[in-house]
C-alpha cells in the first residue's frame, strides 16, 4: 500500500472514530452529562487532520489525550479493571496502532525529525503509563467483602416438623422452606471429591410452539427409594434415588393449545402426601380414595389448570380425588375463562389433610383477567374447603357453584410455607394486572398485593399481612417461598419468618404476629407517576438488604467507549431517581429490575447457625408507558416489533426489559452476581464474593469471573457446603457456608436454573446432590432436559 493510501486510511479511521464521539459526546452534554467524550471527539479528529497533512504534531496531542483519559477515568471509577477497561481499551488500542513505524512513516516529514521523534517517545511514554495502571488494576481488590459467618449450636425446631436429611419430602426440603438438609457426609473437607453418580434425561425438550418462558425450574422431591419430579410440559417421572433408573412416567396429556397462549410453561415441583402420617386425620369419607396405594400420593399442577393426585408408589391416577378422573378442576368458578390464561407453576403446600392451591394469571396482558384466590381442597377427596380471594379477604366461605371469584385479583404464582404449631400458611403475594399502571386499584388490592399473607390453615381467615413493596408499579411480586425457623434473639427463641424480596431485602419478620424482628424504615421514594396514578410516599428498607448502590453516569458500562457512550445517553435521557422510579413517558430505570435481585428460587438458610446463604444478582431494568388511544386497540401490531404488555383496558401499554447497550450487554457495570452470607439475628452481612464467569455469554468463551446473573437458588447442608447452580454459565458449584469461598465446581451440559437438592439413599447410605440442568427460556440458556446426580466415590 503506498504511503498516501496508508496516510488516507489511517486519517479516516481516526475521523470517524473522533466524529462518532463527538457527536455522541455533545449530545451527552446536552442532557448534562460528561464533557470526556466530546473531548475525546474533537482530539481524534484534529488527529485526523494532523495525520492528513502529516504533521508529527499528531503524536503530541494523541499521547496528552491517552493521558487525560486515564486522569479522566481513575476519578470516576478508580481502580476497578472492568470500569477502567471500556473507558481506555480503544483509546490504548489506537494509540498502538498509531506508533506501528509502517503507519507512522506517512506522518515523518523532515523538518520535523526530531519533534515527531520526541512525539512518538511521549506516545510510547503515556501507552507505557497506561498499561502500567492497567495492569495494577487487575491485581487491586475486587469487589468482595471477605469475611467469616459465626457458628452457633444447634436450636429447637420441634414445632416446624423434621427438617430435611435422608429424604427430601417439600420443595424447600420441608414446609419450612429453608432449602437446609441435616445430611453432612458431604464436607468442606471432601467436596471437592463430588463424581456424577447417574444422569437421567427426560426427553422432553422445548417445542417450536411453546412460549418463550420454557424452563426447567423443578427442584425434585425424594421419599424411600425414589426421587421425583415433573417437566415443562407436565410429565412427571420416578426414579430409583441409587441408580436413576426409571420406575414409572406419566403424562396428564396436557392438550396443545395453552402453550400457545401462556407465558410460562414450567413446574417447580409436586407436592407430597403421606397419608400414615399421625397429623394424617381424614376429613373426608374413607373410600374418598380408592386405590389402597394412594395412601402416599404425589400432586402435580398443570398448565391446562388441574390439580392431579398420583400414587407414589405406581403413578396412577387417584381416583376420588376431585371425581372419578383424579383430578381438581382450577377453573371451577373463575371469571374471565380465556385459554392458557391461568395455571399453576408451583407445587401447593400440604397443611394436614389439606391441600391449599394459588395460581399464575397472564401478566400485563389485560385488566380482565382469571382470579388470584388461594383454595384449600380435601386432600382425599378434593371438596373445597375454603377460599381467600384478595379482593374479598374476610369471606372465606366456600363459594357458591353458580358465582365467580373476583376477576383480576393479586395471585400467588410462587411457593407457600406451612407452620404446623401455629396453624398458619404463609403465602407470598404477586401484584393485580397491569404491574405498571396502579390508578384503579381498590383498597384491598393495595393492602395484599406484593405481600407475605399469613391464612389460618383450617380457615383461610387472615391472621396477619406485611407488605413488602406499597402501591408496586414495578413488578415486584414477593417471588420466593417464605423462609421459617428460630431465631435465638435477646436470649429468647422467637418464631421467624424470612421474607426474600426481588428488591432485595430480607423481611425478618415474628411469623405469629408479622412484626418485624429486625428493624425495618420507611424511607422516601420518588414521586410523580403518570397522569391517572400516584405513588407511595415511602417504601420499606430492612436491616438485612441487599440493596445496591445507586446507578449513576459513571457506572455504565460497555465493551467500548462506543457501548458506554450510548448507555450514558440512554441513562441521562431516561428517567432515574433511584430505587422505585415510577415508571413513565419517557422511560424510566428500574434498578435492580423485576427479574429481581432475588427471584423465585430464594435463599438458603441454616436454621442451627442462624444464617442465611443468597445468591443477589444485579441488573437493571427499563419501564417505558405508551398511552393507549382505547381499550381494546393494539400498540404492536406486527409480531418483530418491540414487546410492548398490552394492558388492554389500561390507561397505558407498558415495554419492559433489560437496560442493555446497543450490542446486547447490560449497561450497568459488572459485577452483576454475587454469593453472600449474612446473620440473620443481626442482618450483617459477613461475605459478599464475585460469582460466575461471561464464558456462556460472550460470543469468545472467555472464563473471566465478572459475577454474571442467575435465577434459581440455592441448597445448604449441616456439612457446612452450599450448592448452587442458577448462575447463567452452565456450572453446579459448591461453596464454603461459612466463608463463601468457592469449593468445588462441575461443568453442566445446559442452563442450570433451578434449585439443587440433596438426599442420603436407603440402600447404599451414600449422599447424593441432584441438580436440573434444562435451560430457562427468558435467560437464553441453552435447553436441555438432563437431572444429574453427584456422589462422593464409593468407598
Amino acid at each position: 500500500m503506498s504511503s498516501r493510501a496508508i496516510r488516507i486510511a489511517l486519517s479516516t479511521f481516526f475521523a470517524l472514530a473522533g466524529l462518532w464521539l463527538g457527536v455522541g459526546g455533545l449530545w451527552l452534554v446536552t442532557l448534562g452529562g460528561s464533557y470526556s467524550y466530546l473531548a475525546q471527539g474533537l482530539a481524534l479528529i484534529a488527529v485526523a487532520a494532523l495525520i492528513m497533512a502529516r504533521n508529527p504534531l499528531a503524536f503530541w496531542i494523541y499521547a496528552a489525550l491517552l493521558l487525560l483519559t486515564m486522569v479522566w477515568a481513575l476519578v470516576e471509577v478508580g481502580l476497578d479493571w472492568w470500569q477502567l477497561a471500556p473507558r481506555g481499551d480503544l483509546v490504548f488500542l489506537f494509540g498502538l496502532i498509531l506508533m506501528l513505524p509502517w503507519l507512522a512513516r506517512p506522518v515523518r516529514t523532515r523538518p520535523h525529525g526530531s519533534f515527531l521523534r520526541s512525539g512518538r517517545a511521549a506516545l510510547a511514554a503515556s501507552l507505557a503509563v497506561s498499561a502500567a495502571i492497567a495492569l495494577l488494576a487487575v491485581f487491586m481488590p475486587s469487589h468482595d467483602l471477605a469475611g467469616t459467618l459465626p457458628e452457633r449450636s444447634a436450636t429447637d425446631r420441634d414445632a416446624l416438623g423434621p427438617a430435611a436429611g435422608k429424604d427430601w419430602t417439600a420443595y424447600g426440603g420441608s414446609q419450612a422452606g429453608q432449602h437446609y438438609s441435616t445430611l453432612d457426609q458431604i464436607t468442606a473437607q471432601n467436596v471437592g471429591k463430588l463424581k456424577v453418580a447417574w444422569t437421567f434425561h427426560t426427553g422432553d425438550v422445548r417445542g417450536k410452539k411453546d412460549p418463550t418462558e420454557t424452563t426447567y425450574e423443578v427442584t425434585p422431591l425424594k421419599i424411600g427409594d425414589s426421587v421425583y419430579f415433573c417437566t415443562p410440559h407436565d410429565l412427571v417421572f420416578a426414579l430409583n434415588a441409587e441408580t436413576g433408573e426409571q420406575k414409572w412416567r406419566y403424562d396428564p396429556k396436557v392438550a396443545e393449545p395453552p402453550y400457545q397462549s401462556t407465558q410460562h410453561l414450567t413446574c417447580r415441583g409436586l407436592s407430597y402426601f403421606d397419608g400414615t402420617a399421625p397429623d394424617a386425620t381424614a376429613t373426608a369419607p374413607a373410600n374418598a380414595t380408592a386405590s389402597a396405594d394412594c395412601v402416599k400420593r404425589l400432586f402435580l399442577p398443570t398448565v391446562d389448570g388441574r390439580l392431579i393426585a398420583l400414587s407414589a408408589e405406581t403413578g396412577k391416577v387417584c381416583p376420588g380425588f376431585g371425581g372419578p378422573d383424579g383430578f381438581v378442576n382450577l377453573w371451577q368458578n373463575m371469571p374471565n375463562v380465556k385459554t392458557g390464561s391461568y395455571y399453576s407453576t408451583s407445587p401447593p403446600i400440604i397443611a394436614k389433610n389439606l391441600i391449599i392451591v394459588g395460581g399464575a394469571v397472564n401478566d400485563n396482558v389485560s385488566t380482565a383477567e382469571p382470579s388470584g384466590v388461594i383454595r384449600a381442597f380435601d386432600v382425599d377427596s378434593g371438596k373445597l374447603i375454603w377460599n381467600w380471594d384478595s379482593r374479598k379477604p374476610t369471606d372465606a366461605a366456600p363459594i357458591a357453584p353458580d358465582q365467580t371469584y373476583s376477576a383480576n385479583s393479586p395471585n400467588s404464582w410462587s411457593i407457600s410455607s406451612y407452620d404446623p404449631a401455629l396453624g398458619l400458611i404463609y403465602i407470598p403475594m404477586g401484584n393485580q394486572p397491569p404491574d405498571q399502571f396502579g390508578g384503579n386499584r381498590d383498597k384491598n388490592v393495595e393492602t395484599y398485593s406484593s405481600s407475605v399473607v399469613a391464612l389460618n390453615a383450617e380457615t383461610g381467615a387472615v391472621a396477619w399481612v406485611f407488605q413488602s413493596t406499597h402501591h408496586d408499579l414495578w413488578d415486584m411480586d414477593v417471588p420466593a417461598q417464605p423462609a421459617l425457623l428460630d431465631l435465638t434473639i435477646a436470649g429468647s427463641t422467637v418464631p421467624a419468618l424470612v421474607e426474600t424480596t426481588k428488591q432485595g431485602e430480607l423481611f425478618v419478620l415474628d411469623r405469629r404476629t408479622g412484626k418485624p424482628l429486625l428493624q425495618v424504615r420507611e424511607v422516601p421514594a420518588p414521586q410523580g407517576a403518570v397522569a391517572g396514578d400516584v405513588t407511595a410516599p415511602t417504601q420499606p428498607v430492612s436491616t438485612l438488604s441487599f440493596n445496591p448502590t445507586p446507578l449513576t453516569e459513571a457506572s455504565m458500562w460497555g465493551l467500548s467507549p462506543f457501548d458506554q457512550l450510548a448507555c450514558r445517553i440512554a441513562f441521562r435521557f431516561m428517567r432515574y431517581e433511584g430505587r422505585y422510579t415510577p415508571p413513565s413517558l419517557k422511560g424510566s430505570i428500574v434498578y435492580p429490575g423485576n427479574f429481581g435481585t432475588f427471584n423465585w428460587g430464594g435463599v438458603a438458610i441454616d436454621p442451627e447457625r442462624q444464617v442465611v446463604f443468597a445468591m443477589p444478582v444485579y441488573l437493571a431494568f427499563t419501564s417505558t408507558l405508551k398511552a393507549r388511544t382505547d381499550a381494546t386497540s393494539r400498540i404492536v401490531s406486527k409480531p418483530d416489533e418491540a414487546p410492548f404488555n398490552e394492558n388492554f383496558g389500561a390507561p397505558y401499554a407498558a415495554k419492559m426489559g433489560a437496560f442493555l447497550s446497543p450490542i446486547g450487554l447490560p449497561c450497568q457495570a459488572p459485577p452483576w452476581g454475587y454469593v453472600a452470607g449474612a446473620d440473620l439475628t443481626t442482618g450483617k452481612t459477613y461475605y459478599r464474593h464475585v460469582n460466575g464467569t461471561v464464558r456462556d455469554l460472550s460470543p469468545i468463551p472467555l472464563p473471566f469471573e465478572m459475577g454474571v446473573p442467575g435465577i434459581g437458588g440455592p441448597m445448604i447442608t449441616k456439612g457446612g457446603v452450599a450448592f448452587l447452580s442458577g448462575s447463567l454459565d452452565y456450572f453446579v458449584r459448591a461453596y464454603d457456608v461459612t466463608s463463601g469461598k468457592k469449593l468445588w465446581e462441575s461443568r453442566l451440559p445446559a442452563g442450570g436454573q433451578a434449585t439443587p437438592m440433596t438426599y442420603r439413599s436407603e440402600k447404599s447410605g451414600r449422599q447424593f446432590v441432584v441438580v436440573v440442568a434444562g435451560g430457562h427460556g427468558s435467560t437464553g440458556t441453552e435447553a436441555g432436559d438432563s437431572i444429574i446426580a453427584y456422589a462422593l466415590p464409593k468407598s
